[in-house]
Formats: structure tokens, C-alpha cells, sequence
């Protein structure tokens, strides 16, 4: 493994009954009758943060951090970056773009008064920022975030742009002026972009396969952000009932593995948050 890159790791903070798989069962308007794992569960990555001594950075969702302030203070007490999930984790191109400021703002807002700092960066439920909704970027630029992590290069039938740029890289708005975007990381395997940093990939690959794709990244002398959400490493968690197979598979799959991969990754890799990573690559000033 090459320690000397610096990696992004980030977390997605947002409860097991808010994932997109499960939006056709559950409202968003009926959330507030489903018991709230979201704070043991980041609670647990916290914890191995702490073991590695790693910062990273938590995209927390501003529903979350409306009931659970407490929760927000202790990741920025921690060290490390608070940053912005939006407010319902709806996708972007099945909003309106008013809807869409009023909630960015509103999430931004939240996170900010709460830790009492400025909230630099963004991303989108489910990297719902595609080919048809690139606006999102004007209303990111004019909310005052500085970076954006929500667009995945690859070909998915929730999210992905596939001809995106891989690396980190500063994207022009429309009329707005300008984000740094840091893409999802992935693996060109034959000219295909293969899907490797976290999530359901993480939990679906063997773990030797993660190391070997996200080490081939860093050889290239790359960076990789990875990802996860508290309810990943939460295998007892409510089996919600009557959904399709194909999110039922994408959810549940490997969760028992879960949290030991984490374990792992966090002795293989070198990672911080991604303020930092981007700091470190002259993207963003410090």
C-alpha cells in the first residue's frame, strides 16, 4: 500500500428508512414514526476514527442534525469536518430548482448555526447531480459552498455521470462562477469505470478486491474518496418489508461484514477529510 497518498473518507449521515431504495415504501413525510438509529450507528464510526486517528469528513443531513444537534457537535468536536447532505435526501432532478435552494439553504444554514462554522462542502442524496441536473451547480456556487462531491463517473440507473472527469478539478457553473468537484472514485478495468469507493460496492466486493482497486488508484498517484453511511455497519437494523429485489439486495447485502472492512481500510490506506485532501492539492485555500 502506498501511505503516502492522502485519501478522502467521508460519511453519508442519514438513517437506514431515508435511503432512496426504500423512498417508493416510505414518505418522507413519515419518517418522524421510525425509530432513529443514526446516532449509535455514526457513534460506532466515530469510535474508529478515533482508533486510527484519522479525520474525515460527515455530509450530515439536515433533518438529522435538526433533531440531533448533539450529534453534529460531537463529530466537529472530534475534528472532523462537518459538511452538507442536504435536508431530505431526495433526488435533485425530481425536485424543482426552487425547492432544491430553499432545501440546500436551509441544510447549509442548520449545520452552520450549530457548530458555529462555515460549511464548505456538499453532496447530493444518492449523487443525484447528472446530465439533466447540472443546475445544481449554480445554486451550490451562489449558496456558498466551495466544493462539491456528488458526481459518480459511471453508468447507474439512479445517478452517474459516465464521461465526468475523475479527478478533483475545479468546475464552471453556467453563470455562477466556479466549484472544485471531487468526483467518486473509480477503477478503469479495460476502458469500463468500475465503482469501488464504498457503500454497497464496498459491501458487495470481497475486501481484497477494494484494497487491490482503490491501491491501483493511488499508484497512479491519484487520490480516492471513499464513502459509507452509519447504517452500513448496523446489521440488525428493521428489515423493511415488501421492497423490490434489486434494493433489497443493494441494502442488506454484507451488512455483517461491514464494519470490520472499515476496520481494515482504516489500517491500509492513508486518509483524511476532504477539506484537507483538497487543501493539500491547491484546490481549496486552507
Amino acid at each position: 500500500m502506498d501511505k503516502q497518498i492522502l485519501n478522502a473518507i467521508s460519511i453519508d449521515v442519514e438513517d437506514y428508512f431515508q435511503v432512496n431504495a426504500f423512498s417508493n415504501d416510505i414518505n418522507v413525510n413519515d419518517w418522524d414514526n421510525y425509530k432513529c438509529r443514526v446516532v449509535n450507528n455514526t457513534e460506532k464510526i466515530l469510535d474508529q476514527f478515533s482508533k486510527s486517528g484519522y479525520v474525515g469528513t460527515f455530509f450530515i443531513l439536515g433533518w438529522v442534525a435538526e433533531r440531533f444537534p448533539d450529534l453534529v457537535k460531537k463529530i466537529d468536536a472530534a475534528g472532523h469536518e462537518v459538511a452538507s447532505h442536504g435536508y431530505s435526501h431526495q433526488l435533485i432532478y425530481k425536485q424543482s430548482k426552487e425547492v432544491f435552494k430553499e432545501e440546500t439553504i436551509k441544510s447549509k444554514s442548520i449545520l452552520e448555526d450549530i457548530t458555529g462554522k462555515k460549511v464548505r462542502g456538499y453532496r447530493a442524496a444518492s449523487y443525484s447531480i447528472t446530465e439533466g441536473s447540472l443546475w445544481a451547480f449554480d445554486t451550490l456556487i451562489e449558496a456558498g459552498f466551495e466544493y462539491d462531491s456528488s458526481v459518480f463517473p459511471v453508468r447507474h440507473d439512479v445517478y452517474g455521470i459516465r464521461d465526468f472527469p475523475k479527478d478533483p478539478h475545479l468546475y464552471t457553473g453556467s453563470d455562477s462562477g466556479s466549484i472544485v468537484e471531487f468526483p467518486i472514485s473509480t477503477c478503469n478495468f479495460f476502458g469500463y469505470e468500475l465503482p469501488v469507493a464504498g457503500g454497497g460496492y464496498f459491501r458487495l466486493y470481497p475486501y481484497w478486491f477494494s484494497r487491490f482497486c482503490l491501491n491501483r488508484i493511488n499508484q497512479a498517484d491519484r487520490p480516492f474518496v471513499f464513502y459509507l453511511h452509519p447504517w452500513e455497519v448496523d446489521p440488525t437494523q428493521p428489515t423493511v418489508e415488501n421492497i423490490n429485489w434489486k434494493s433489497k439486495f443493494r441494502h442488506y447485502n454484507n451488512l455483517d461484514k461491514c464494519e470490520s472492512r472499515l476496520s481494515s481500510l482504516l489500517k491500509d490506506f492513508n486518509f483524511s477529510s476532504i477539506e484537507n485532501v483538497l487543501v493539500g492539492k491547491g484546490l481549496l485555500q486552507a
